[in-house]
This record gives structure tokens, sequence and C-alpha cells, in this order.
């Protein structure tokens, strides 16, 4: 039987993107309308915002293995989580949890050297763009990276904050990210990562100055992988 997987959420969209990319996506692999048993927990964002507005990583990582507790009670047998941001937390979280992880940037770069690229640029949110998560799992594959300059992640972030999380999807912002990744490209980046889950429902990967690496869809089929192979 497919492993049962558990989806610890954080903000709504990304999280929904996530699930239904597991329950579309494993069908090619397993027949119409069959899918890994899947089951979600996500506790108001609020939560994960206070904790990461003070720099409270550890804090992250607890209401992380918080909801893979809870998943497990009800069967989940391994955790996934469709957040770049909180992955700051993620050694907290699998210190907790009483089922094993995927990570997500580890996922990412692991299909980048799959693909045979050698330098990223890394769109996300102000954590993410400036934080340890991607930097760490692209050096063990020995990628290399680029972040937009400080007025361009100001931007980035927030748009992501002000719109992408809320739902929101604006012509003029998808141009703005595609200028930030025409600018990756003039720094010789040969794929950009879309590393923060509402990204992939902004920029179009038909229409955009680089190929994309989506974190969302990557750690979904993932899961995927991981549920099937036992």
């Amino acid at each position: 039987m497919p492993e049962h997987i558990g989806i610890v959420g954080c903000s709504a969209e990304g999280a929904a993107l996530c699930y239904k990319t597991i329950c579309v996506e494993a069908q090619k692999l397993m027949g119409a309308h069959r899918h890994p048993e899947v089951s979600m927990h996500t506790p108001p964002l609020e939560r994960y915002m206070v904790a990461l507005t003070t720099g409270d990583w550890d804090s992250v990582g607890r209401i992380m293995a918080d909801s893979a507790s809870k998943l497990a009670q009800i069967g989940a047998e391994f955790a996934i989580c469709p957040d770049n941001t909180v992955h700051r937390g993620f050694d907290m979280a699998v210190a907790h949890s009483p089922i094993p992880w995927l990570h997500i940037a580890d996922e990412v770069a692991a299909e980048a050297k799959k693909q045979g690229y050698r330098r990223l640029g890394i769109l996300g949110t102000a954590y993410t763009m400036t934080g340890p998560v991607y930097p760490f799992s692209l050096e063990k594959q020995r990628i290399r990276h680029e972040t937009p300059n400080e007025p361009d992640r100001f931007r980035i972030d927030q748009i992501i904050m002000d719109e992408l999380v809320h739902g929101v999807f604006t012509e003029p912002s998808r141009q703005y990210y595609n200028k930030v990744i025409q600018k990756f490209k003039t720094q010789g980046c040969d794929a950009a990562v879309l590393g923060c889950t509402e990204i992939p429902l902004l920029v179009d990967p038909n229409d955009c100055p680089l190929s994309t690496l989506d974190s969302t869809r990557i750690l979904a089929q993932a899961a995927i992988r991981r549920s099937l192979s036992n």
C-alpha cells in the first residue's frame, strides 16, 4: 500500500497547490482516480508570522512538529511542508516529530542537479532569499546561486505577503518577477527557483526568461515517489 502523506500547511494557496498536485500527478502512475492517502493540517498563519517576525525559528519548527504529530495520529507516515520560509525551522521540526520528513530545498537541489543546472536564481520571501535554507541544499549538490538585489528583494517579498498569500495575482506583479528573472539570466543563471509556494501561481514558465524550478510541485512529486516506493 502507498504510504500515507501528511502535508504540514502554512499558507492556504501553497498548501492547496501541493495537495492538488499530489492528487492529480499520482494518477499518471497509479491510474485514473487513484492517489496515495493524503491528510493536511494547517494552523493559523498568524502563529507562524509571530515567530517569523521575531526570528524565533525554534518556535517555527515546533509549530511544524505539532502539525506532524497531529497528522501522525490519523495515520500519516511521513510529512512534507510546501512552504520554503519555515524550513529554517526544519531541524527543530524533525527533532520533535514522530514521523520522517522530506525537505523542500533538498528536493529542488536534487532536481536541479538531475536537469544539469549549475547556477540558480533564488526567488522567495525575504527570509528565504537571505537565509541559509537554499544555499546549504545547493552547496551539497555543488550548484551555485544568486539572489536579487536589496530593492528587488523588498518588492518580491512585498508581493508575496500582500498579494500572493491572499490569492491576488496581477499582471504587473508577474512582469516584475520576470524582470528580476531576466537579471538572473544576465548574471549567468540557467534557471530560477520559484522558492515560495505561491510564486508558481503567478509566474508562467512559458513566458519567463529562464527555465523554472517549481518548489511546490517538485516537493509534491517527491512525496508521490516516496509514498509509492514501498
